[in-house]
């Protein structure tokens, strides 16, 4: 009687890294790891430096007086929302058609030229834009929202007495959509030039034009880019300082109005404003109200990701 012996399978053979390649792994280990130890510290300062803000006895509280911190918040996170968006609304077909124009339709070299020098304008200084909007381009726009009054007044954002300085939320936002742009058509044109060109080949020969083929296979390839390009823009446009401080004439009110003199004013820009006189408990109350921005741009960029991850598989790339 003969017994069959079984060996055991040979142990699989772990290919050597090379000492490079550990460096790389560790180094990119470490940088995810000191975002998120740095991200949990910034959360954590303004956690704790936020509370006595929520003190149910404000009466001592300079910045408050005597109201409650989410009465003071209020008109503040509104105006931070509400001209963001207005600058999101200006900015985004612009970027877009910009990126298509370079990406699909201008010559080479001239495509080279332009996206140079959208590229520019992302390295000129806030501030060199606040003074542009507060010295320029408000005098020029009064006489437009003057216009605007008066022909189309029944429109409600449009209606109100007209701004003598033309410094208002909609000045601001023209500032902020000048700033976002290049960010936007930067990420856009990137991810149009990431189509495949099988899918414009394929649809150019069924007989498409130029603009259905962008319609039909780069539109919906990049969709999932152009949302990121657009959240990325947002958060740029809700944490914008400088800019807004120095074309806005500021005012804690909702309004939806975008012509008149008194505008809700931005978070950022009243922490600007307001933290040099500050002093004791109103120092956390500006400390709070920079940990609801947090709070704004960390939700809008989580909504990012969520959008994007729910487009991923429908982008046409598969």
């Amino acid at each position: 009687m003969s017994t069959t012996t079984r060996q055991a399978p040979p142990a699989p053979i772990r290919a050597r890294q090379r000492l490079g390649d550990r460096v790389f792994s560790g180094s990119a280990l470490g940088a995810g790891i000191i975002i998120l130890v740095v991200l949990a510290a910034v959360a954590a300062f303004l956690i704790i430096q936020s509370l006595p803000a929520f003190a149910p006895d404000t009466s001592d509280n300079h910045i408050l007086e005597g109201r409650s911190f989410w009465e003071y918040v209020g008109p503040l996170a509104f105006g931070t929302v509400w001209a963001s968006f207005l600058a999101l609304l200006m900015a985004t077909p612009i970027a877009i058609g910009i990126a298509l124009f370079i990406s699909h339709y201008a010559p080479r070299r001239l495509a080279g030229v332009l996206g140079y020098i959208i590229d520019l304008l992302a390295a000129v200084p806030s501030v060199v834009f606040g003074l542009w909007g507060g010295l320029v381009l408000a005098p020029l726009l009064q006489p437009v929202y003057a216009w605007l009054n008066a022909n189309a007044g029944w429109i409600p954002i449009f209606g109100g007495q007209v701004s003598s300085t033309g410094k208002t939320i909609m000045t601001a936002a023209v500032v902020l959509a000048v700033m976002v742009i290049p960010i936007m058509t930067a990420i856009c044109r990137e991810v149009f030039l990431q189509t495949p060109k099988l899918h414009e080949e394929a649809a150019l020969a069924l007989g498409a034009t130029r603009w259905e083929m962008v319609r039909m296979a780069v539109l919906p390839f990049a969709r999932g880019g152009m949302v990121s390009a657009v959240m990325l823009a947002l958060g740029r446009a809700l944490g914008e300082t400088m800019a807004v401080t120095m074309v806005l004439s500021p005012a804690a009110v909702y309004s939806f109005l975008v012509l008149t003199a008194t505008n809700p004013t931005p978070i950022p820009a009243n922490i600007a404003l307001a933290f040099p006189e500050a002093h004791d408990t109103g120092v956390n109350t500006l400390i709070a109200t920079g940990l609801v921005l947090f709070v704004v741009t960390f939700a809008v960029n989580a909504l990012a990701r969520w959008i994007v991850a729910r487009r991923a598989e429908f982008s046409g790339a598969n």
